[in-house]
């Protein structure tokens, strides 16, 4: 399995620039590409592939590649919202479209995957790294208010952290993250197969 490319960011961040002023108390404008910089920094830490969720926040689409069908593809990145498409090399070496008939997309304890149906079979492939093409929707929703607001408050929480403390090590303290924002994103990680 290839590593999965997105290919439609979300249209916006889970969390506001003006969530972060107010969480920061800063009220003037020096600081707003700062206060900018540390939101995608904390949003790329927990989100997409790289992510330590192993989740999508806002509604992005992705792209998976495999070598060959199989039974079951797993979707390396969830909240699941829709399969856009399942796509193949036939023995030609020529891009086809799997008919939806086929399979079904379902998400189980380790995450989303597409699952041939009973009674169906894949077609042939070409013999090549990249012969399927899986390209789906994932996110809590198209809008920042559709992720859960402990996701958003850990966000605001180390982006925050990082606005307040701008040096790599902190004398008082030497975790990876601080315990508030550990105990808010617990729930949510998705546990990878």
């Amino acid at each position: 399995m290839l590593r999965p490319v997105q290919t439609a960011a979300p249209s916006v961040k889970p969390v506001s620039l003006a969530d972060m002023k107010a969480q920061t108390r800063v009220d003037f404008a020096d600081d707003d590409t700062l206060l900018q910089s540390m939101i995608d920094a904390a949003v790329s830490y927990l989100d997409g592939y790289g992510g330590i969720l192993g989740r999508a926040l806002v509604q992005q689409t992705w792209r998976q590649d495999f070598a060959a069908f199989d039974d079951v593809l797993r979707l390396p990145l969830g909240n699941l919202i829709a399969v856009s498409s399942v796509q193949y090399f036939d023995t030609a070496n020529a891009l086809q479209t799997a008919s939806a008939s086929l399979y079904g997309s379902f998400t189980d304890e380790a995450g989303p995957y597409i699952g041939l149906l009973t009674g169906q079979s894949w077609p042939s492939t070409y013999s090549r790294d990249d012969a399927v093409r899986v390209t789906w929707t994932a996110g809590y929703g198209a809008n920042a208010s559709d992720v859960p607001a402990a996701i958003r408050h850990a966000i605001i929480l180390l982006a925050s952290h990082w606005y307040q403390n701008r040096e790599a090590v902190n004398e008082g303290s030497f975790s990876e993250l601080p315990l508030a924002v550990q105990s808010l994103l617990a729930p949510h990680r998705q546990i990878g197969f």
